[in-house]
Formats: C-alpha cells, sequence, structure tokens
C-alpha cells in the first residue's frame, strides 16, 4: 500500500495510480493533468532509481560477506567438498517484528537495510536477534539463508497486473513463489553445479565482469560504525532502567511475576500482608495429608480458651461435640493447606463441613467455628507448618550426626510442639555430641577477605562447662548417681522410672580422688565439686523438656513488676500516660493478655524509664523446685545421702538461677508482647469491618441495588475571608456532574443558584463535612434550604439556635441532609490517587468527592486506600503500638471478609478504575492476580458473559478459578439472547453467574428450581440447562414453591449417595434463587453526636469531660449568661449562677468581651438535628481554686507499690528542698550554666553532637558536672573532682585524666572523646538505632547468608558515650554483645585498648 510520506519498499505501489488519486482528492489537493503527469514520471525514475541501487546494495553486501577466493580454494584442496556460496560472514539482522524464517545453517544470515529504512528506528537491529543467530542446526545448506534475504525486500519487478490487486493476493501469490523456489532448491541440493552453471564457470565470469559494486563505496551511509556499536551493546532491560523502589512499587519483580503465574492463592503465596508494599515471597511447603491429623490436634487445643473450656472440660456445654470440633479444624486445614482454597471460599462454600452435621440430627445446628475463628486456624496452621519445616530440619541434623539417643528419640523428639523447642533440642545436641558436628564452630565475617588455604581453625574461646566437660570432673559429676536427662524424666513422668546410686563416701571424700596434685593449678574438692554441680546445672538447664515445662509455668503462675528508673522516678508523674504502671507490683500476666498495658510498659523501657522484671510467684517457684529435689534426691535417710541430697538441691538452684529461670522470662516478654499484639491487631481489624460491612446509603423508597446520587457540600475551615463553600455531585454512576463553589449560602443569589442545582439534579441525598465548628453553620443553612425556610431577620439568632421568627415555608426538597465520617476523604483529598484522577480540582473539592463516594460505597472507598488504610484511626491510643504489618494483616483480613460478602461485578471492575479497587481481596486474588486478570478480559473484548469464559479464555488457572468464581458476578444484560431455545455455548448467558452460588453447584441449583416448579426433565430437555433457574427467579410465587422442598432430606440423600455436604449451601442456593446477591449488610449508620463533634472540633469526651479547666474567649455579654468559644472552636456558655460566687453579679462587672479566662466544663450538650454543640461552663472562683488535678490524673493500676511510691515521692521532695535551700554557683565559663541534668539535656536537646554543659554538680560544692551530647537523646554525664594541690586546682575525670582547667577539659576529653565517637559511627559497621533493630539486621543478614557471620556496632543508650559490638555466628545462635568502652585516646574491649576502628575490628576478630 503506497504511503503518504514516502514510497513503499513493497513493489506493487508502482499500479495504484488510482489509491494515489483517490487520496489527493480526500486531502482537498486540486492538481493540474500536466502537473499530475510530470509528478508521475518523476515518482516512476526515483523507484527505479532506488531499485537499482538496492540491487548493487546487495550483491556488493554478497561479495565482501563472503570468504576470500585463496580461502575456499585452500579449503577445497584439503577436504574435497566444495564450499563456493556456503561459507559466509555474518550478516546483519532485520527487525521486523516477525519471527525470522528458521535457517537450516548454524549461522543465520540477514541482509542490511537500505539506506531508506535507516530513518526508521524500528527497523534498525537488535541484540537480541544477533543473539539468536546461533540457535539453529547445523544440517542443510547456505542456499536457504539467502531465502531470508530474498523475504525481506522483494527486489523484482511485478507483472503489469499487480497494481490491480489487494494485499491478500499479493501475498498469496508471493507465497507460491517461495514454495516453488524452495522445491527448486531441495533438488539442487547444496551443489551449485546442479544448477546449470558450475561452481568454476561462476568464478570466471565474476573475474571477467566483476558484480557490479565497485563504485558502491560511493553510495554507502556512515552507519557501519553505529552498528557495530549497536551490536556490542547488551540486553536492556526494564531492570537497567527503572529504580527497584519503582519495579516494585509497579509490582514487576521475579517475586512478582512467580505469584502471578502460579496456580496458588496470591494471599497464600506471601509471608506478609498483600497490602504492604513490602510484601516477601512465602517459601513454606505445604502440609500433606498425613500431617492433617496433627496439625488438627495441634491447632485445635491452641484455639482460644473458651474453647477449650466450651469444647474439652467434663462441665463444658459442648463437651459431647468436641470430636466433632476435632473434625471440623481437620477438614478447616485440608481446604487451607492441601487443596490451597481461602478463608472466604471455606466460609461462604463449605460451611457444612466446620459446622456440626448429622445426618440423624439434621435439626441440630451448632456452629463449630465462627469466621475469625477460621482465620485464627489459618493464621496457627501457618505456625504448624513452620514448626513442622523446623522439625524436618531437627531430624535432618540429628541424622547427620550419626549417633543413637534413645532419649532423643523416645522423650524429646515425640513431644516437640512448638518452635522454641525445636531450638532448645538443636541447642541441647549441640551441646552433648559437638565432637561428633562435621559443620563445627566457624566465625566467618562476610566482611573478611577470602583466605587463601580454607583450613579450619578451631576456636579461642569455648565455655566452662566444655572444660569441665573435657576434664577429669566429667567423672564426679557422674558420682552423683543419676543422670541429667534421668531426672527430667522422673518430672515429667507420673511415677519414678529412675533411682539415684548412693555413694559410699560423703561428697567431699569423694571429690578429693579426682583432685590433681601434680597439676599446674591445684585445686580444692570443694572447687572440683563446684565445677562438677555446674556441669549438671548445665546440662539440666538446656534440656528442651525441662525447659517447656518452665515456659508452661511462666505462662500460667507469671507476674510482672515495674519499677522506675532514676530519670523515671521525675519523667513520670501524675498527669504522664506511663504513670498508671509506674510502680507496678506482681500483676499477673495473665490479666495482661486484653489491654495494651504491656506494649505501653515495654515502650517506657525503651525510653529507659522503667526496668521490667518478670518473676514466678514465690509458691510457683518453691514448688517446681521441690518437685525437681524430689527427682533428683535419694530416699536413702543416711548422713552421707543427705550430704548427697543437699549438693543436687544446689544443683538444682543454680539450673533454675542461671538457666531455667532467664530462660522463662525472655520467652516471657515475647509471647506476651505477640498475644497483645495480636488481639489489638484483631481488635482494630473488627472496627473496621464495622465500618466497612455496611450497605451503602439509600433512601426509603430506594429499589434494592439502587446507588444514590450524593451532592457533597463542605466550607474547608470555615474561614469566612478564605475558604469557598465547595459543592460537588457524584451521580448513579460515581461519575463528577457539577462543581460550585459559593462564597456563602446567606445572599439570596448564592441561595437561588444552590436552590437551582438541587431542582436540576434532585440528588438522592446531601453529605456534609468539614475541619471545623463553622460546618455546623453550613449544615444549618443547607437544611434551611432544603426544607423551603427563609431566615427572618435574626438571622445569628436562628442559626445559634436560639429563636427566631417562624419560617416560611416557600420551596422544600425531600432530600435528606446528613454528616459522614470523613477519615477517608482527608486521607484522598491529599493523595497521589486524587492527582491522578482529579487534578484540576481544589484539595476540598477532592475532599467531597471522597465524602460522596463514601456515601455511596463505604467499602470501596476503605478498599481504595490500599497500604494507606492503616492512617485511619481504630483504636485512638493504642493502634500505634502494633507493628505495622501485623496491622496491615487485620486489616486486609476485614477487607477480605467484606468484599467477598458483597461479591464484586467483574465486568465493572475491568471499564472502572475505580471500583476495580475491590477486585484484589475477592477470594484466590490479590494485587497482582487481579492487575493480570483484568489485562486478560480487556484484551478480549473487556466483557464476559458467562463463568465459563474464566477457564476457557484462559483468564483463571484452576485453583484460582475455584477460589473466586463464587463472588465474581456477572450481571444480566438485557441486549443480549436470552438462555431460551439455547444450549449451552459461550456467548449465552446463565441466570446462576449473578449469584453467590458457586458454578460446583450449578447442578444443585437446577434440580432445586426443577423440583420447586414440578418439572420432568423431558419438559426442559431441549432448553439451556438453566432455563428452569430463570423460570423459578421470574414466579411470582416462588418463595412459597422453594420453601416447600424438603432441603434436609434431600442433604441426607446427597451425604448417603456421595458423602457431600451441602446443607448450608442448599440454604444459600434457595436464598440466590430468591433474591440474587441480596443485601446481607446493616444499613447505612448515621453518625452519632459526639462523632460528628470529633470530626469537626478534634474534642472527645475524654478531652471534654466534666470537671476540667479549659481556656475560654468571650465573645458575646448577654444579661443571663455569657457566650464564649474552646481554642477547639465550639461555643460555649456561662450561665449567670456560675459566673462569680456572689451569686446574681452583672456579667459586665466581671468579664469583658474579648478577655481569655479558664473555665470548669459543667455539661456538654449535642443537639445534632440542630446542628447545635455547647459547652456550659463555670468560671466561679470557688469551681476554679478546686483545681483539675483529680480529673487529669491517670488512674493507679490495681497492682500498686504503695510503699515504694511513696519513698521515692519522700525522695524528691528532700531533693527539691536541697536545691531549694542550696546556693547557686557561679563560674565564669562561657559552658557553665546553674542547671540540673534534666534541664542540661533539655538545654543540649537542640544543639549539635559533641556540645558542652558545665554545671553545678549534687555531690558537693568540690565536684562539677559535665554533661555533653554524644547523640540525639543521648547525653554523657561526667562527675569531676576539683582537688586543691600545691601547684593550684587539678580538674579530676578519674586517675588517668586530670586537667588543669575547663578549656583543657573540655578540648582534651570531651571533644577528643567525642571525634572518637563520631569516628566509630562514622564506619561501615556502625548502625543508627536501638540494639533491637541491630540484632534484627544482624539476623536477616545471616538468613539471607547462612555460610556467613555477621557483627555490628550500636550506641549503648543504658551507658552514654559507650557502644555495643553486636555480632551472630551463625543462624542457629543468638546474638552476643560485648561492651565497647570510648576513652580520650582508645577504644576499649574489655580490657584490651585499641587506637582505631580498624584496630577495634580487628581485636574482635583475633578475641
Amino acid at each position: 500500500m503506497a504511503d503518504g510520506d514516502g514510497v513503499s519498499d513493497d513493489s506493487s505501489e508502482e499500479a495504484e495510480d488510482d489509491a494515489e488519486e483517490e487520496k489527493r482528492i480526500r486531502e482537498g489537493f486540486i492538481v493540474d493533468e500536466d502537473e499530475e503527469e510530470d509528478e508521475e514520471e518523476d515518482a516512476d525514475e526515483r523507484r527505479r532509481r532506488r531499485k537499482r541501487r538496492k540491487r548493487r546494495h546487495r550483491r556488493r553486501e554478497e561479495e565482501e560477506e563472503a570468504l576470500e577466493e585463496d580461502d575456499l580454494e585452500l579449503l577445497e584442496e584439503n577436504t574435497g567438498t566444495s564450499f563456493r556460496n556456503r561459507l559466509t560472514r555474518l550478516r546483519r539482522g532485520r527487525e521486523d517484528g516477525s519471527p525470522p524464517v528458521a535457517s537450516s545453517s548454524r549461522r543465520k544470515q540477514v541482509v542490511e537495510s537500505s539506506e531508506d529504512d535507516l530513518d526508521n528506528d524500528d527497523d534498525l537491529p537488535q541484540v537480541q536477534d544477533i543473539q539468536r543467530i546461533w540457535d539453529d542446526e547445523r544440517a542443510g545448506g547456505g542456499r536457504e539463508d539467502e531465502e531470508d534475504m530474498d523475504d525481506f525486500i522483494d527486489y523484482e519487478d511485478e507483472d503489469e497486473g499487480a497494481g490491480a490487486m489487494d494485499e491478500q493476493e499479493r501475498e498469496e501469490r508471493r507465497k507460491e513463489r517461495k514454495k516453488l523456489e524452495r522445491q527448486r532448491r531441495r533438488a539442487m541440493g547444496s551443489r551449485p553445479e546442479l544448477a546449470g552453471i558450475d561452481a568454476n564457470a561462476w568464478s570466471e565470469i565474476h573475474d571477467v565482469f566483476g558484480d557490479g559494486h565497485e563504485y558502491d563505496w560511493a553510495l554507502e551511509g556512515d552507519d557501519e560504525g553505529e552498528y557495530n556499536d549497536e551490536r556490542l551493546k547488551p540486553e536492556m532491560k526494564y531492570q537497567d532502567v527503572f529504580e527497584p523502589s519503582e519495579i516494585r512499587a509497579r509490582m514487576l519483580t521475579e517475586d512478582d511475576d512467580l505469584i502471578r503465574a502460579q496456580d496458588i492463592p496470591e494471599r497464600m503465596q506471601l509471608a506478609t500482608s498483600s497490602l504492604s508494599p513490602n510484601a516477601t515471597l512465602s517459601l513454606h511447603q505445604n502440609l500433606t495429608e498425613g500431617d492433617i491429623d496433627d496439625a488438627a490436634a495441634w491447632v485445635t487445643s491452641r484455639l482460644s480458651s473458651r474453647k477449650t473450656r466450651d469444647f474439652f472440660s467434663p462441665d463444658g456445654p459442648y463437651h459431647a461435640y468436641s470430636q466433632a470440633l476435632v473434625m471440623a479444624v481437620s477438614y478447616a486445614l485440608r481446604f487451607l493447606f492441601v487443596h490451597e482454597f481461602e478463608v472466604p471460599y471455606i466460609w461462604t462454600h463449605k460451611r457444612d463441613y466446620i459446622s456440626y452435621f448429622n445426618p440423624q440430627e439434621m435439626r441440630t445446628r451448632i456452629e463449630l467455628i465462627s469466621l475469625a475463628e477460621l482465620w485464627r486456624i489459618y493464621t496457627l496452621g501457618q505456625k504448624y507448618r513452620s514448626l513442622l519445616e523446623r522439625r524436618n530440619a531437627l531430624t535432618t541434623s540429628y541424622a547427620r550426626l550419626n549417633v543413637k539417643d534413645d532419649y532423643f528419640e523416645q522423650s524429646i523428639k515425640p513431644k516437640i510442639e512448638g518452635v522454641e523447642m525445636v531450638a532448645d533440642a538443636t541447642e541441647w545436641l549441640t551441646m552433648k555430641y559437638k565432637a561428633n558436628k562435621q559443620d563445627s564452630f566457624d566465625l566467618h565475617f562476610h566482611d573478611d577477605e577470602e583466605p587463601a588455604d580454607r583450613k579450619r581453625k578451631a576456636p579461642s574461646r569455648i565455655s566452662a562447662y566444655e572444660v569441665a566437660k573435657k576434664s577429669i570432673v566429667a567423672k564426679l559429676a557422674d558420682g552423683f548417681g543419676i543422670y541429667p536427662h534421668e531426672v527430667v524424666q522422673n518430672l515429667v513422668a507420673n511415677d519414678r522410672p529412675n533411682f539415684v546410686e548412693d555413694q559410699e563416701l560423703n561428697p567431699i571424700a569423694f571429690a578429693e580422688q579426682f583432685t590433681s596434685p601434680g597439676a599446674t593449678v591445684s585445686q580444692t574438692p570443694e572447687e572440683v565439686l563446684r565445677r562438677a554441680r555446674m556441669i549438671l546445672a548445665t546440662e539440666l538447664g538446656k534440656d528442651p523438656l525441662l525447659r517447656q515445662t518452665m515456659r508452661d509455668l511462666f505462662r500460667n503462675e507469671a507476674q510482672i513488676s515495674v519499677q522506675p528508673t532514676d530519670r523515671g522516678v521525675n519523667k513520670i508523674d501524675e498527669h504522664h500516660p506511663y504513670f498508671n504502671f509506674k510502680y507496678l507490683h506482681h500483676k499477673p500476666i495473665t490479666q495482661m493478655l486484653d489491654s495494651a498495658q504491656f506494649l505501653y510498659i515495654l515502650a517506657a523501657e525503651a525510653e529507659l524509664l522503667v526496668n521490667v522484671s518478670i518473676h514466678l510467684t514465690n509458691e510457683a517457684k518453691a514448688k517446681f523446685e521441690r518437685q525437681l529435689n524430689d527427682a533428683f534426691a535419694s530416699d536413702s535417710y543416711s548422713d552421707i545421702a543427705k550430704s548427697w541430697n543437699e549438693e543436687r538441691s544446689r544443683v538444682v538452684q543454680e539450673a533454675l538461677e542461671h538457666h531455667l529461670i532467664p530462660v522463662g522470662i525472655k520467652w516471657t516478654r515475647e509471647w506476651l508482647r505477640e498475644e497483645v499484639e495480636d488481639a489489638l491487631a484483631a481488635y482494630c481489624g473488627n472496627k473496621l469491618k464495622e465500618r466497612i460491612d455496611v450497605a451503602p446509603f439509600v433512601t426509603g423508597d430506594s429499589q434494592p441495588g439502587y446507588t444514590s446520587s450524593v451532592l457533597a457540600v463542605s466550607w474547608g475551615k470555615g474561614d469566612p475571608q478564605k475558604d469557598a463553600i465547595t459543592l460537588v455531585l457524584l451521580d448513579e454512576m460515581g461519575r463528577l456532574r457539577e462543581h460550585v463553589k459559593l462564597d456563602n449560602l446567606v445572599d439570596q443569589d448564592y441561595r437561588d443558584e444552590f436552590t437551582d442545582l438541587l431542582k436540576r439534579r434532585r440528588p438522592d441525598v446531601i453529605v456534609i463535612g468539614g475541619f471545623s465548628m463553622a460546618t455546623a453553620k453550613l449544615s444549618f443553612r443547607v437544611k434551611e434550604i432544603v426544607n423551603g425556610k427563609t431566615p427572618g431577620v435574626d438571622t445569628e439568632a436562628n442559626m445559634s439556635g436560639w429563636g427566631g421568627p417562624e419560617p416560611i415555608n416557600e420551596q422544600a426538597f425531600n432530600i435528606p441532609v446528613i454528616y459522614v465520617n470523613d477519615e477517608v476523604a482527608r486521607i484522598y483529598q491529599h493523595s497521589k490517587r486524587a492527582a491522578d484522577e482529579f487534578s484540576t480540582l481544589s484539595p476540598i473539592a477532592k475532599y467531597c468527592i471522597g465524602l460522596a463516594r463514601y456515601a455511596q460505597n463505604p467499602l470501596n472507598e476503605y478498599a481504595a486506600l490500599g497500604a494507606d488504610i492503616i492512617a485511619i484511626s481504630l483504636e485512638d491510643e493504642d493502634q500505634h503500638l502494633i507493628p505495622k504489618e501485623k496491622l496491615l494483616s487485620a486489616l486486609e483480613r476485614a477487607l477480605v471478609d467484606a468484599t467477598n460478602k458483597v461479591g464484586v461485578d467483574i465486568n465493572r471492575a475491568v471499564t472502572d478504575s475505580y471500583y476495580q479497587h475491590l477486585l484484589p481481596f475477592v477470594g484466590g486474588l490479590g494485587p497482582r492476580k487481579a492487575q493480570v486478570l483484568a489485562r486478560k478480559i480487556a484484551s478480549i473484548g473487556g466483557n464476559l458473559v458467562n463463568r465459563d469464559q474464566f477457564i476457557k479464555s484462559g483468564l483463571l488457572t484452576t485453583k484460582i478459578f475455584l477460589n473466586a468464581a463464587g463472588f465474581l458476578r456477572i450481571s444480566h444484560d438485557t441486549e443480549l439472547k436470552p438462555t431460551k431455545n439455547r444450549h449451552a455455548d459461550d456467548d449465552v448467558q446463565d441466570p446462576l453467574d449473578d449469584t453467590r452460588i458457586h458454578p460446583e453447584d450449578y447442578e444443585l441449583a437446577r434440580k432445586m428450581a426443577t423440583d420447586a416448579l414440578e418439572l420432568d426433565e423431558e419438559d426442559v430437555h431441549d432448553e439451556h440447562p438453566s432455563h428452569v433457574v430463570s423460570l423459578i427467579m421470574q414466579d411470582d410465587d416462588n418463595e412459597r414453591k422453594l420453601n416447600e422442598l424438603n432441603l434436609d432430606e434431600f442433604a441426607v440423600s446427597m451425604y448417603e449417595a456421595n458423602e457431600d455436604r451441602k446443607r448450608h449451601t442448599l440454604n444459600v442456593i434457595r436464598e440466590e434463587l430468591l433474591k440474587s446477591f441480596a443485601e446481607q449488610r446493616a444499613p447505612f449508620p448515621p453518625m452519632q453526636p459526639w462523632d460528628v463533634l470529633t470530626m469537626l472540633s478534634g474534642e472527645t469526651p475524654r478531652t471534654l469531660r466534666m470537671g476540667l479547666i479549659i481556656s475560654v474567649l468571650i465573645l458575646r455579654i448577654d444579661k443571663t449568661f455569657v457566650t464564649v468559644r474552646l481554642d477547639s472552636g465550639i461555643e460555649g456558655t456561662i450561665n449567670i449562677e456560675y459566673i462569680s460566687d456572689e451569686g446574681t453579679a452583672h456579667p459586665n462587672n466581671v468579664v469583658q468581651k474579648g478577655q481569655a479566662l479558664q473555665g470548669v466544663i459543667v455539661d456538654v450538650k449535642l443537639d445534632l438535628p440542630a446542628d447545635r454543640f455547647y459547652v456550659e461552663l463555670s468560671i466561679r472562683p470557688s469551681d476554679l481554686n478546686q483545681g483539675d488535678g483529680l480529673f487529669r490524673r491517670v488512674k493507679r493500676d490495681d497492682h500498686w507499690n504503695t510503699q515504694q511510691c511513696e519513698r521515692d515521692s519522700e525522695m524528691q521532695a528532700r531533693k527539691k528542698r536541697a536545691e531549694t535551700d542550696r546556693t547557686r554557683r557561679v563560674i565564669k565559663h562561657p559552658n557553665f550554666h546553674n542547671l540540673n541534668a534534666t534541664q542540661a539535656e533539655n538545654y543540649l536537646d537542640k544543639q549539635q553532637r559533641g556540645d558542652v554543659v558545665i554545671r553545678p554538680s549534687s555531690k558537693g560544692v568540690d565536684h562539677l558536672a559535665v554533661t555533653w551530647k554524644v547523640d540525639d537523646k543521648l547525653y554523657q554525664h561526667i562527675d569531676v573532682t576539683e582537688i586543691n594541690t600545691s601547684q593550684g586546682t587539678v580538674l579530676s575525670v578519674d586517675d588517668k585524666h586530670q586537667y588543669a582547667d575547663l578549656d583543657e577539659l573540655i578540648v582534651n576529653h570531651v571533644q577528643t572523646t567525642a571525634r572518637k565517637v563520631e569516628e566509630l559511627m562514622a564506619h561501615e559497621k556502625f548502625k543508627q538505632g536501638s540494639e533491637d533493630e541491630l540484632h534484627l539486621s544482624l539476623k536477616n543478614f545471616v538468613a539471607a547468608n547462612p555460610a556467613k557471620s555477621i557483627y555490628g556496632f550500636t550506641l549503648n543508650r543504658r551507658r552514654p558515650g559507650h557502644f555495643n559490638l553486636c555480632f551472630l555466628a551463625n543462624k542457629n545462635s543468638t546474638v552476643q554483645t560485648w561492651p565497647v568502652r570510648v576513652t580520650p585516646e582508645s577504644y576499649c574491649l574489655f580490657e584490651a585498648a585499641v587506637a582505631g576502628v580498624p584496630e577495634l575490628c580487628d581485636a574482635f576478630k583475633v578475641r
């Protein structure tokens, strides 16, 4: 086809004069006949020249690329084979979008593009084509390669009649010629002499006449060098262009591709929430059928304490159904972790398997597992899966040891029911069989240079236990008469299977046998006995079963006490939020599971305000110690046996204090934190569910499924000078139809404009929102206009609700005016999503759109937030304590539940980008799978007719289809053909596709419809299978007909036939046949008065509770009351009886307009229908003098250490008196200030690191305190002693550091130390943040690099000016922490002093 701007390479264009003529006419050109003939001749001449040049170019290229003649002759002489026209050099490739024709030679030959084509970048050769030239097989001759050249550009002239052919005919003719040419070449083979002229003749012809390319050098472009550069460029990938963060944000990483491709629900492939921007791929293996029974028992025992009590206690109300519960849990686990069904699918379509189902008791309906418990089972199943993997890894490690340990195999391994026990068992095996372990302890840090010789070096540090175990002391430990593991067996067993062998000598005499007189260091019997006790205590303390027993004891009996630090004593006063637990004393942890108190305690501990201690009750500890002693002691009554029992008792005490109790404390902290965080996250998830599990706003006469048109009105911050009243109207489809700004609603012109908008658009509802109390006045004005009222003369009185003339009913609209929750709209107005959708609108207009969308579909608006949903305040005070990932998971589950309860119209989701935000929350899908599903549907036309297309068109894989199909509805399109007289095919609608019924249950639905209509199969034989469904749905008496069906009997017959449990499913089918996708959510909730007040002012019942003293500003003074305004914008009144103690004093005599004063809250009046919110206050001196400390004081916990509180209070009072009495010391130095420690820290807070404050010391007049800033919120206080000597005063920091004056002290001590600190903080191994963050970083590194070790530095927040050196040897070890002390001249690791940071790193590695 001819191109308008030039001439195509296709020779068929020559005869297409008619097309050229038509194009000239179409483009409006008028050309004379002569000019037209000249132009045609010029065009023909240009085409002929170009064709000749192309042919010459091609021939010259072939000649240049052929091997030299001498080379060919040499090859022929040595091989006896002709290589003419076969061996050529690599030729340039084409890029035409279509795959190249396969060649039988080893290399592909491609032709250089013509000069005309070089202007087109698309035709340039690409790197991937060059790389593909080696792909073909070696067989075959080079002649077929030339076919590629022939196909690239057809230089031969077409027949005269070719111009009359269309493109399709021309292509067919070209293919026919190529077919004939291939047949000719096959007959010819690879021997050119069979073509009629032998190779030698061709060579002579070329020698005489040449090939016509001698002067092509003058016609060549300068593109050869460019081509060579292009050929050498590496293949470009999007990873080379975009930032990794951008690739992750667009979900284009390799993990994202894997998630999209795998036939596994997306959320099940992720280790975190799919909403998280840092979502990571889960690498866990699924459970097998053989694991389900054990998993069910493990999960059931951990569901909840209430479940355990109700089902497994002998007196529990559901004790008879305990086995049914276990069976239900096993079904749930099988669906989740074997079949990979998500929770929504199981809850909706497999409910009968997790409910009580007994064919003999069909009337008995017991919900064994709730929806929340089903999610809990999913979480516990993930934990069990992780436990199983660790248990298998432990078994593998044990097998590698090549040992036979009956205690491990028979006692420990069967009782491993937690990841803690796996870690304990691993540590126990390492301790016991360290010599057998092939991969012995080997420190290798990732920044070390690779050694040339990989010889193993024995660790230079070994524990005292290992030293003792390898010495003769181990024999003494065996003399205690019983092994540690036998003691544990005695403890955990009901009977006592192991007995003690008594010694004939007392412990000291027996120990003397193991002392070595000839040893370099002589040891007393007592010392040898102590080391033997240490061996036994260590082995007892590391026993996995004993550790688990201790954890169970801590779970049930542990208590928590809190002691404030010196800093905390001063900082935590009665109004501080931490005061509630400042002196917490012996509070059982079982009482801390339902509140966030423990998380606040940990936060206070991180701020170094309190010290937390976890301990057992004295009774529980004594009981456990007694039981362990009984398991260890001898039953004999001799004096020697008593002496040995005393030694055993010391072993027990050492095992408890040094091993078991520390393990219990550490585990309890983490367990309690996890439990509280999970409970808080679940609470926030439930709060979100309450907000999103509501139907859109509808008026009383709306049809089911109708979406209201909404007019959103806002005054912003309500400033008449700056803010206009913004109105935004969204129609029923959510499209923006009106955007209006009005200066006010008082002037008649603006009121008329507002009224005209209501007349034209007739919105179903008007929603109000804003950022100040002026919004209440706006609401009042809007209601005036909607109700047809005209404000009287006393406009302000009407607006404030103080009365006024009777309104005149001009014209009323029956439109409700409501406030709506604006938390989502506030986020939306400044979001990138709003900027993309409505870039030209103001923030207030976007805010109004958020309000309107919330009224139309609350669920959709929350779902569109994505990861920003954690910004929603669901729990005012405690939500910030929940880790982000845990909170996101809980909120995502609420969105998943609500979305699948409603269903998603898939065709609308493809075309409506806003509605598409719901699609990722459909069962089986997620952000990645929803994205690719929408694209696939769009690529096949953007509209699905039935659910069968999900599979037939390859839109969803099998498991994803099973999970999602019941929640993806396909609405009926009346324009398509009805189902009557149509068999099942791709373009026929199925009424069941617009129901919650799953495709696997379609036959049940059709059977129910057939039975309800009392039809036979013959009656509907020629109809669409779902024709009967359409009939029953349209039947006016369908409810009676369906209710007459005996579904219980139907369910029993199905169970007896196939063991299918479908009783609940039959109920669902019946409801859907009556009313498909009926609304199951609660109606749109009206906002409560306090919610409106909080939205407009930020005040809550807590900040406006009675008795608080607040600041107010007087606005107006009347005879009987005074009108005031609070700082939050709420108006208040002070009635005359609350103005003064005298009673009836005139307000003008007491207060003045514009005066600011303090008032006590008496009451809060909220009248939402009248838009009146005000506070009653009192300014009587008698009320103010009482203060509000009693009301503001934080309540103490019931478990309070009163004695310690009183002692600290007395100490604080004494210090305050001493500070008051102490004379102020003055030293003439620019850095000296009369400050205490807290004031010095506050002063240095905004200063630079290394800045110094010199201040008086509380230790006396001969002391000074020097405070310098180490880091943000970290200060070191140095005690300096003034020593008077004969040479003068010396300032002494310690024995090694003494200075003549303050300047020398600052320069040579503080600033030198600060430089040392800065040097270490600048090192690559230093990590800013807390020590816990460094621990996490080390663990993540070792997890990613198991063969390496890692270390790092961090500031010691407990000892300012010091550092912690933390290192992790391998993934199975714990993080070790060593102290690093900084002095002006060195760093001290333990007692080793080094000059610089590199030397410090070397000293650590050597040590």
